[in-house]
């Protein structure tokens, strides 16, 4: 439920036929990809794979050198979309501003934009801190937080518009295990009970078989495979099955 007592929904997402390069390396090869209204779709791949530039192309913060990106059907690069539907990206640093309170960095948008009171955007803010689980932390600087809590309280921070896309770019990344699974399971909390579409770039094979509806699998700028959790598992792809199980392995000793 929003702000206004009605059930927010999801929105679905078209990537069609995506090329992008920058001179001569060619980054993205002609993707393809439906993300359904509601679900958790992780785009998954080792460094270097294309994913975060994909995600960067989904959000509209680069244009493809071919193909094109709908939401609901409709081209991102409308003004009308742009005005229409509401989507948020959560950076892999959290993008925190040091200088200011945790309440203020998740309160931002709403105050930069006076789109609400200062009541209103209090109050706001307190019950998505509470949603993330970082209740009473409204007053503390980022600098105080641990890095999943600094986390927790970027995605609360995205939570304030009342997004019906989510973006997550390597929400794991720097946290230890213990973090990483408490960020796991705020993002499928969070798309299970208000209903936003969650799109989430990760290398952390973890999370994506943890809370992954669908995951496709990227390599050298191509999908390399696409399907549930299981069914990626179960690919007899040689790329798939290194990067699934790759391992270190410890030498014996001479």
């Amino acid at each position: 439920m929003n702000d206004n007592g009605t059930t927010q929904h999801g929105v679905s997402v078209q990537v069609r036929g995506i090329r992008r390069s920058y001179g001569a390396q060619e980054v993205l090869n002609g993707i393809d990809l439906d993300v359904r209204p509601g679900e958790i779709f992780v785009i998954m791949g080792a460094s270097g794979s294309g994913k975060s530039v994909l995600l960067r192309h989904i959000i509209g913060l680069e244009a493809p050198d071919e193909g094109e990106i709908l939401i609901n059907g409709e081209s991102i690069h409308s003004v009308d979309v742009a005005s229409k539907y509401r989507m948020a990206l959560v950076f892999q640093s959290g993008a925190l501003l040091n200088s200011l309170t945790v309440g203020d960095n998740v309160g931002l948008y709403l105050s930069e934009h006076r789109l609400k009171s200062p009541d209103e955007i209090r109050k706001i803010v307190l019950d998505k801190l509470e949603v993330v689980g970082l209740k009473g932390t409204e007053d503390k600087l980022p600098s105080e937080l641990s890095g999943g809590m600094r986390k927790r309280a970027a995605i609360a921070r995205a939570l304030v518009i009342e997004p019906e896309l989510i973006l997550y770019d390597e929400p794991t990344s720097e946290l230890d295990p213990v973090s990483s699974v408490v960020i796991g399971e705020e993002i499928y909390k969070l798309n299970k009970r208000i209903g936003v579409t969650s799109l989430v770039v990760s290398h952390d094979r973890d999370l994506a078989f943890g809370i992954a509806d669908r995951i496709a699998v990227m390599h050298e700028g191509e999908i390399v495979a696409l399907g549930s959790p299981d069914e990626v598992k179960r690919s007899h792809n040689p790329i798939i099955r290194k990067f699934i199980h790759a391992d270190f392995k410890r030498q014996p000793k001479a």
